[in-house]
């Protein structure tokens, strides 16, 4: 059943459906699409289903990154091995904190002076000294001197006398964020998919915000697909996917006129920017407010 078709009565005795008017389904969204665009005498009169879904994929993916934003938060444990693998739908971090007893986040700021480069444990030189036919190991030198270090509780400095910000303990000027405090560190392995933590963290309660691309997947068969009843889109931004699918449609066709596709690409760009400025939630009444907490000078 679609999430449109709730009514008052069950509504308030399922507890999944609360909230659910706000959105429709990727299934809804492509059905709406096929009966205003696509047919005989439309301006996609001849387009494959296939395609359609393909390019609402694409419009739902590319709008999730910046405009409508699909954002998760996951809570994990740090293990003692100091690695969490990265979700199965992740594809950028917003923000790492750990939770004290208390609730309250403290942001982890990512370090740049390590990483996990390929360790090889066989090396076979030729003639010119460079290496061929090397083995690797999955952990590097640099990855286990960087998760020994231990913090001091009462300074938060590293003790290692090879940090290079030892030197200036006591000293602010030139101290970068992930220094200067003790909430620990961490650095994300891109190739292997992984995050790696500072020694201190172990045991510790992490709240990872990353962005997603919105898609919900079937993972039951040999291979995820989309669920076009579990993918969940919007209202606000409903009018802008569905000008990304037309425009993303017709450009695909080889006889589009130059014309039409130009007054599409507009239309999208203006509904896409009408969907940021209703997603954004801003209220006159609480920028009103920020402004008088900023400034005396400004009267209503």
């Amino acid at each position: 059943m679609g999430l449109t078709n709730t009514n008052n009565s069950t509504y308030y005795s399922d507890s999944g459906d609360h909230g659910s008017y706000r959105y429709l389904t990727f299934l809804e969204l492509v059905n709406g699409f096929n009966a205003a665009y696509v047919g005989h005498g439309k301006i996609c009169e001849h387009v494959d289903a296939r395609d359609i879904n393909y390019h609402a994929i694409r419009a739902l993916q590319e709008l999730s990154y910046d405009t409508i934003k699909s954002k998760k938060d996951w809570e994990v444990v740090i293990p003692s091995t100091l690695v969490l693998v990265m979700p199965h739908d992740y594809i950028n971090y917003i923000k790492l904190s750990w939770i004290d007893e208390g609730g309250i986040k403290h942001i982890i700021y990512p370090t740049r002076f390590t990483g996990n480069p390929s360790k090889s444990n066989q090396v076979i030189a030729d003639h010119g000294g460079f290496s061929s036919n090397a083995t690797y190991s999955e952990n590097s030198t640099t990855r286990e001197r960087f998760e020994a270090r231990e913090v001091d509780p009462n300074t938060g400095s590293h003790n290692t006398d090879k940090d290079v910000y030892d030197a200036l303990l006591g000293s602010r000027y030139g101290l970068t964020p992930e220094h200067a405090q003790t909430n620990g560190s961490f650095y994300i392995d891109q190739d292997a998919g992984k995050f790696h933590f500072s020694s201190n963290m172990a045991g510790k309660t992490v709240m990872l915000e990353y962005i997603t691309d919105g898609m919900v997947t079937d993972n039951s068969g040999e291979s995820p697909v989309l669920n076009p009843d579990a993918t969940l889109i919007p209202k606000l931004a409903e009018e802008a996917i569905i000008k990304w699918i037309l425009y993303g449609v017709l450009l695909a066709k080889a006889n589009t006129p130059a014309g039409l596709l130009a007054q599409i690409k507009k239309e999208r760009f203006a509904e896409t920017r009408k969907a940021k400025i209703r997603l954004s939630n801003f209220k006159s009444e609480e920028i009103t407010q920020i402004m008088r907490n900023s400034t005396k000078i400004i009267k209503h």
